[in-house]
């Protein structure tokens, strides 16, 4: 059991990074899948009177999120050293923070579970794809806070305590 331990946290960093860095190339260039997407989330925030929030230069554009992604995956990665060992804590908070964002909008708003892949000018649906990859963030980030739990706790209680005089 004690390999687990030991390498878990290492597959899920690198899965989290893998899924959050390979999608930067789609957030940071403009393709048809990230215009559908953030396309279709703006024009759902515009029905509710928030215009432009999911546009290229709005609080919760691609850039934005996309740089979010990046930072919580550098963060992870650099966590995977015994003395950046925090810093695998706020990466995994952080990708849990954000991939949350990503699973309400596939659930919530006219997005849906299934997006269109282009290719070669195509659409077709993904099947669900995306989604999938993000439960799949979701439970990984999850996963590396609670094999860190004991070092959480210390933090919160550590800040909790009464500072002495």
């Amino acid at each position: 059991m004690s390999n687990v331990r030991k390498y878990l946290p290492i597959v899920l960093t690198i899965y989290i990074a893998f899924v959050f860095i390979q999608s930067l190339f789609y957030k940071f260039t403009g393709s048809p899948e990230t215009d559908y997407i953030f396309g279709t989330l703006n024009t759902w925030a515009a029905s509710l009177g928030f215009d432009g929030i999911f546009a290229r230069d709005g609080i919760f554009s691609q850039y934005v999120i996309g740089t979010a992604e990046l930072i919580a995956s550098t963060l992870l990665l650099l966590g995977l050293t015994q003395k950046l060992r925090i810093l695998q804590i706020v990466g995994a908070a952080m990708s849990v923070g954000v991939i949350s964002g990503a699973i309400f909008f596939h659930l919530f708003t006219p997005l849906g579970v299934s997006v269109p892949s282009f290719e070669n000018g195509v659409s077709t649906p993904d099947g669900g794809l995306l989604f999938g990859m993000a439960c799949g963030v979701w439970v990984s980030g999850l996963v590396l806070l609670y094999l860190n739990k004991d070092t959480i706790l210390g933090l919160l209680n550590r800040s909790a305590a009464p500072a002495r005089s």
